[in-house]
């Protein structure tokens, strides 16, 4: 008797389709939430933090983006971020902010996604860089799970698919 991978599909008459179908199906909804959580938990961090939003001093972010200026990859990057640093820290915030609302959410996912790879792709560019070796910055890692949700979006559980499914109801298509 041979042994190999099960390739049939078995679908129950309700639709509901076995462990593995669901499984699948769900797969992208672990990764939405840790990066919906992470990104409105960084942004809030962020806003919340008095000393965060400061052009200088301790734990701020132009002290921050001043130490990392000369390591990164981009130091042009980091001085347009230093004309400002207390606008750009806004800007980071309310960005992980709105990119984690919108994730968790599952609206405009793959916008949303796109704003966390783009805003992961900065701080790797800029922030961790210098990492050696370079999979000790996490940014990378970010940047690489945005990814998928950019490319697949939220079809499940997500306001994408309560809108989508409107629209199919309206137009009385299947698109």
């Amino acid at each position: 008797m041979t042994h190999g991978m099960r390739t049939d599909v078995h679908i129950s008459p309700g639709g509901g389709g076995d462990w593995r179908d669901n499984a699948a199906r769900y797969a992208l909804l672990p990764l939405r939430i840790f990066l919906g959580v992470t990104f409105v938990y960084a942004g809030l961090d962020k806003l919340t933090d008095s000393a965060f939003m400061k052009d200088a001093g301790a734990g701020s972010i132009g002290d921050m983006m001043r130490t990392v200026r000369d390591s990164s990859a981009v130091p042009a990057l980091v001085d347009l971020a230093l004309k400002n640093p207390a606008g750009f820290g806004y800007a980071i915030a309310l960005g992980e902010l709105a990119v984690g609302i919108g994730t968790l959410l599952g609206l405009l996912t793959r916008l949303a996604a796109l704003g966390g790879a783009l805003i992961s792709l900065s701080l790797w560019l800029t922030v961790s860089w210098a990492s050696d070796p370079y999979y000790y910055g996490n940014d990378l890692a970010y940047l690489m799970a945005w990814l998928p949700l950019v490319l697949a979006g939220a079809p499940l559980l997500s306001l994408d698919a309560v809108l989508r499914t409107r629209r199919r109801r309206r137009t009385g298509g299947y698109r």
